[in-house]
């Protein structure tokens, strides 16, 4: 038996595998059209959009718009399949790229780097976008849901469960990213069991999406058997030839041993995981401090008090300068070994999978 497909409300997903979200500029239309076609969810970024099109506006915000609708627009000339946004509620345009990602229909908007409280209140009477929250803990899988339950008497389609061993921004401080006890393993039951409730209440199902460090199909089987019903990918993706990063960029994870994948410090004032090198031993030593913030990308950032320009940082290593900036990358980000598809991707997983299961009989 192939893994069982995805429902996520009215969305069929033939493979139970959505890629995940990655900027500046990593997943745009190129690398989410490609898994869409191939039965998965495809997942353009909206960070740092306004940098990437700033050709069609000097304004950053209006520019990030524009480019959004350009990105799903390009995505849906190349699939008929699942299409996502993901919008990080960290940024400081949070409002107007989850506005502008239900005004041009996109499937899913997921949405992480903070508790997306008020997803709903941008749902107009006819919109079709299902909202999914990206948590990392039990606790904030019962707040959102109690929250959009009260106020907007509306539940998640569906959570994504982030454990620690995700590339990019972790919901954890930093003792908690080794700790046995917020391992995924550990809490995909423990979110399973806080919606049990809800989906007896609303007589409807809420998916548990599994994501952080998962790179095989062995590890797809692994976290269903747990009682997901899907997986999110990132990594993975980056080393196909339809992702959306530079081949300089891409050859950093190839290159990569186990050791050079770091824990960080991010602007946005969460721990992030990422590939060390030049960039990451400047931001150590304090020479990238910057002296001005351009973008006003991030809530929470004080320029003054932020060891590097984040926006910057991601933009120039997408670009392929990683003297100029870094990769984010997951845990297993080490095992990329060479630039294949996404089908072939896609395919491996599959075989994968059913090893797995076949090996348990």
């Amino acid at each position: 038996m192939m893994m069982k497909k995805l429902n996520i409300g009215n969305l069929s997903i033939s493979v139970p595998i959505v890629q995940g979200g990655m900027g500046v500029g990593i997943s745009l239309s190129g690398l989410a059209s490609a898994v869409a076609n191939e039965g998965g969810v495809g997942v353009i970024s909206s960070a740092g959009l306004g940098l990437l099109y700033r050709n069609l506006s000097k304004d950053y915000i209006q520019a990030s718009i524009m480019g959004l609708k350009e990105e799903l627009r390009k995505a849906r000339e190349k699939t008929k399949g699942v299409i996502g946004v993901n919008v990080m509620v960290a940024m400081s345009n949070f409002a107007d790229m989850v506005k502008t990602a239900i005004a041009e229909k996109a499937d899913i908007i997921f949405s992480g780097a903070g508790l997306p409280l008020n997803l709903p209140s941008f749902l107009q009477k006819d919109s079709v976008t299902k909202l999914v929250p990206i948590v990392s803990s039990a606790r904030a899988a019962r707040v959102i849901t109690e929250k959009w339950h009260n106020l907007y008497n509306y539940l998640p389609d569906a959570f994504v469960v982030e454990g620690p061993k995700a590339g990019g921004h972790l919901g954890f401080k930093d003792e908690q990213i080794n700790d046995e006890h917020f391992s995924l393993e550990h809490i995909v039951p423990e979110v399973i069991e806080v919606i049990k409730a809800y989906e007896k209440s609303g007589h409807c199902k809420i998916p548990v999406i599994a994501a952080g460090g998962l790179y095989t199909g062995e590890d797809i089987y692994r976290l269903m058997q747990l009682g997901a019903t899907g997986v999110q990918l990132g990594s993975k993706f980056v080393t196909t030839e339809e992702s959306d990063a530079s081949p300089v960029f891409k050859q950093a994870y190839i290159d990569a041993g186990q050791s050079d994948i770091e824990i960080i410090t991010s602007p946005v004032g969460m721990p992030g995981r990422a590939i060390s090198g030049e960039f990451t031993r400047k931001v150590k030593s304090g020479s990238e401090k910057p002296r001005r913030c351009a973008f006003h990308c991030i809530k929470t950032c004080d320029y003054t008090k932020s060891p590097y320009c984040i926006i910057k940082a991601l933009y120039n290593a997408a670009k392929g300068n990683m003297q100029k900036g870094y990769a984010f990358a997951g845990a297993n980000a080490y095992l990329s070994q060479k630039i294949v598809s996404v089908r072939e991707t896609i395919d491996t997983l599959k075989k994968e999978f059913m090893q797995a299961k076949e090996s348990v009989k």
